[in-house]
């Protein structure tokens, strides 16, 4: 699970940046609760990824802020996840769907009360007030993400 953390969340937070970009920020898109949010896929060869994904699904890349070892996948004008270099080699653990819930709190204990095991530091804000995400462990240990358009409200002591 570590390792899942240390190659996901970095990503995750690149392709917020990504989505983010330069100026003011942008929201995901609202594809609703229950859809599939954003994507991570994990690559031993970019390039090669690159033009796979472009012959396979028409699938254009753009640069990642601060990196050159991810870019931005954008399909019809959208932006819909992060294609990401990966050190070693490439296992099942090494890309994250992240799927639209209303509320990340919520959907995290509930996910915890049927089984699954929520991420230590999950859930918690994306910077810039562009939601919320959290990362769970399915009753057989496959990770999932869990995103929300809207942030997790700041407690009060």
């Amino acid at each position: 699970m570590k390792q899942l953390l240390l190659f996901s969340l970095p990503m995750l937070l690149l392709g917020a940046a990504a989505v983010l970009g330069q100026g003011k920020p942008q929201m995901p898109t609202d594809v609703g609760a229950g859809r599939v949010a954003w994507f991570d896929i994990s690559t031993g060869d970019l390039a090669r990824a690159q033009e796979f994904y472009r012959q396979m699904f028409d699938w254009t890349f753009e640069p990642v802020v601060g990196t050159r070892q991810a870019v931005q996948v954008v399909s019809r004008g959208l932006a819909i996840g992060t294609i990401r270099s990966a050190d070693g080699p490439i296992s099942r653990f090494n890309g994250v769907v992240y799927v639209q819930v209303d509320d990340v709190r919520n959907a995290s204990a509930k996910a915890a009360a049927i089984g699954a095991t929520v991420a230590p530091g999950f859930p918690f804000n994306l910077p810039n007030g562009t939601g919320a995400i959290s990362l769970i462990l399915d009753p057989s240990g496959h990770p999932l993400g869990l995103y929300s358009r809207a942030r997790i409200p700041e407690q009060t002591p």
